[in-house]
C-alpha cells in the first residue's frame, strides 16, 4: 500500500469513531495547550530577566553593615553568623581600607532614608539617596531625560525620578523648580528617565548635603559602601579580597564574628536567571502530567479501535494485506489523533498566553509589549510533541494489530 492508502483508511477510522477520538483529542489537546502555555510564558519571564540583566551593571558591589550567610555568597545556612541589623557601622576608615585594592574602578559611600518632601503646598513621603557626585555619575546606569546628573560642587540640589517629576504631586515638577525638605530649599537639576521601578520614586542627593536632611544620618557614615569593579571577570576576586581587607580593618578573626556583608548585582543576577529557569522547568514537569493522561486516552482508543476492527484486519489480511500494512494504518491514526489534538492544542496555549497579561502578569512584559506572543520554534515544538506522543502510544495497539492472525481475526466476535 502507499503512503496515500494508510492517510485515507487512518483518516476514516478517525472520522467513524467520532466521539471517543474527540474525547482522546481534547486530552491531547489540554495537555499540549498547557505545555505551550507555560512555555510561552517561561520564554517570556526569561526574556525580560536578560533585558533587565543587559541594562544592570554586572560590575557593582555593594558593602552593608550587619552580616547574615542568606546576603553573603558564602556557604553555611542563612542567619548563622554575626548581626542582622544596624549593629554595626560603615566610615571612612572602611573605604580607606578598601583603596589600593586591584579591580576596584571607583568606591563611594552611601546614606538613604525617608522624609517628607513638600511642593506646592504639597507634602509626600519620599526616599532620599545621598550618594558621592564625584563618582555617582560613572557608578550609575540611571540616565536623564532632561537636565544632568549631580556634580561635584553641588550641595542642596536633587536628580528626582520620574514618579516624583509627574505622578505623586498634582502639579508637576521640572528642572530648576524647587522642592523643600525639613525646612531646606532644595533645587532640581535632573529628572531621570522612567526606570519601572522604586527608582522612579527615588531623590538622589549630594551626600553632603543629604546628611543634613535625613534623620538619624551622620558625617563620615555610610548606610552602604558601592564598589565598582574593573571587569564582570574580576568580580570574584574583589570581592574576596574586600572581605579580607575589612575583616582585618575591622578586627575580625572569623567569618562567623563579621559584621558587615558583601553582595553582588553579578551573584544576584545569576540567581534571579536560575530561579527563573527552575520555576519554567518545575512548571513544565505540572503540565507534562496532563500529556501524559493524553497519552493514556490515546492508546486506550487505539487497543479499543484494534478490538473493534479485528474481523476488518482479517480481511484486509485474507485479500492479501501484509503485517507492515496493518501496523501503518494504525500508526498514521494515532498520529493523525495526536496531530489534530496539537493543532488545537496550540491554538489553546496562543489563547492562554494572551490571557497571562490579562490577569495581572505584567511583569513579563517589555515596556509597548501588548502581550505574551509565541514563538514559531514553540508552536512547532507543541505539534510535533502531539505527533509523537501520538505515535508512541498507538505503536503497541498497532503492532498488536499487525500480528493477529486472518483465522483467529475472522473468527472473532
Amino acid at each position: 500500500m502507499r503512503n496515500s492508502t494508510y492517510v485515507k483508511m487512518a483518516l476514516n477510522m478517525l472520522l467513524h469513531s467520532k466521539l471517543r477520538s474527540w474525547l482522546t483529542i481534547i486530552g491531547i489537546v489540554i495537555g499540549v495547550g498547557a505545555v505551550v502555555g507555560i512555555l510561552s510564558l517561561g520564554d517570556a519571564m526569561e526574556e525580560q530577566v536578560q533585558s533587565r540583566l543587559a541594562e544592570m551593571d554586572l560590575t557593582k558591589i555593594a558593602i552593608s553593615p550587619g552580616y547574615t550567610r542568606a546576603m553573603s555568597n558564602m556557604p553555611g545556612p542563612p542567619g548563622e553568623g554575626g548581626g542582622t541589623g544596624m549593629d554595626s557601622e560603615l566610615t571612612d576608615d572602611d573605604i580607606d581600607a578598601l583603596q589600593g585594592i586591584e579591580g576596584i574602578q571607583y568606591i563611594e559611600g552611601e546614606i538613604s532614608g525617608s522624609e517628607e518632601v513638600d511642593y506646592a503646598g504639597e507634602n509626600a513621603t519620599l526616599s532620599i539617596t545621598g550618594v558621592d557626585p564625584q563618582v555617582w555619575k560613572y557608578m550609575t546606569t540611571l540616565e536623564t531625560q532632561s537636565g544632568r546628573l549631580l556634580e561635584p560642587a553641588d550641595k542642596y540640589v536633587a536628580v528626582i525620578g520620574s514618579d516624583v517629576a509627574s505622578g505623586i504631586y498634582d502639579q508637576d515638577l521640572g528642572v530648576n523648580q524647587v522642592i523643600t525638605v525639613k525646612g531646606k530649599s532644595v533645587r532640581v537639576v535632573g529628572i531621570l528617565a522612567e526606570e519601572g521601578d522604586h527608582g522612579d520614586s527615588s531623590i538622589y542627593m549630594p551626600i553632603d548635603g543629604a546628611v543634613n536632611l535625613i534623620e538619624d544620618a551622620e558625617e563620615d557614615v555610610f548606610d552602604t559602601i558601592m564598589v565598582k569593579a574593573q571587569s564582570e571577570d574580576v568580580v570574584d576576586t574583589v570581592m574576596e579580597d574586600i572581605t579580607d581587607k575589612l575583616m582585618v580593618s575591622r578586627h575580625v578573626m572569623r567569618e562567623d564574628d563579621m559584621d558587615f556583608s558583601v553582595t553582588a548585582s553579578k551573584s544576584m543576577a545569576e540567581s534571579v536567571t536560575e530561579m527563573t529557569s527552575s520555576m519554567t522547568l518545575f512548571l513544565g514537569a505540572i503540565a507534562a502530567v496532563s500529556l501524559l493522561v493524553g497519552a493514556v486516552g490515546i492508546a486506550n482508543t487505539m487497543f479499543t479501535s484494534v478490538l473493534e476492527k479485528t474481523k476488518e484486519i482479517g480481511t484486509m489480511k485474507a485479500i492479501g494485506a501484509k503485517n507492515r500494512d496493518i501496523l501503518m494504518i494504525f500508526v498514521f491514526n494515532s498520529a493523525m489523533v495526536g496531530f489534530v489534538g496539537g493543532v488545537f492544542g496550540v491554538m489553546l496555549g496562543a489563547f492562554i498566553s494572551t490571557l497571562f497579561p490579562m490577569l495581572g502578569m505584567t511583569m513579563m512584559r517589555s515596556e509597548g509589549d501588548t502581550g505574551i506572543s509565541l514563538s514559531p520554534h514553540l508552536m512547532l515544538f507543541g505539534l510535533v510533541l502531539a505527533v509523537v506522543i501520538g505515535i508512541v502510544s498507538g505503536a503497541v495497539p498497532a503492532y498488536r494489530a499487525s500480528k493477529l492472525k486472518p483465522v483467529d481475526a475472522l473468527r472473532y466476535e
